[in-house]
């Protein structure tokens, strides 16, 4: 299976990703370091940009990644468990979304529903089983303004070492 095929939310997102450690990743997603080394052993989200190798090594986990990694949080935040989630992650690949923006994952605390209209939403409601929305879209932008944030932090401690170290040289 080629990588393409293998990934999840392949559409709109850039391409040309920059690679994230796992503690900026863990971050962006409201996880903890323990969960996102958890979730990389037990192969649910694996960093697609390196993983880690032994001891020292860093994981970078791409853009989409860190997408995937804040969806699961949030389903697991309704209460489905980590078994469905894992399923629902398949699922969602198998499915092949085109459009991000556009799709909500619903669910009922047991069970993964993927909207990708709002019939869809309205037909679920219809049957009388309460569910929780999660806008991919809206994750997706936390997600962009969050990494933003932390490159402008990363660029600002640069610049304060580049600082520090011309004051020591003269």
């Amino acid at each position: 299976m080629d990588n393409d095929s293998a990934m999840l939310f392949t559409d709109g997102l850039p391409a040309n990703d920059l690679g994230y450690r796992g503690a900026s990743a863990a971050a962006a997603a409201g996880i903890s370091y323990r969960q996102l080394d958890y979730w990389d052993r037990t192969q649910l989200v694996v960093p697609s940009i390196q993983s880690a190798t032994g001891s020292g090594s860093q994981r970078l986990y791409s853009f989409r990644d860190i997408l995937v990694l804040k969806l699961v949080k949030r389903l697991l935040d309704t209460g489905v468990s980590l078994q469905q989630i894992r399923i629902a992650v398949e699922q969602l690949k198998v499915a092949g979304i085109s459009d991000l923006t556009n799709t909500t994952l619903m669910s009922d605390g047991a069970r993964v529903y993927l909207c990708t209209s709002q019939d869809e939403v309205i037909d679920l409601l219809g049957q009388g089983q309460g569910v929780f929305g999660i806008a991919v879209g809206r994750v997706l932008r936390e997600v962009e303004a969050t990494l933003v944030d932390f490159a402008a932090e990363e660029a600002q401690l640069q610049d304060e070492l580049a600082l520090r170290r011309a004051r020591k040289i003269s």
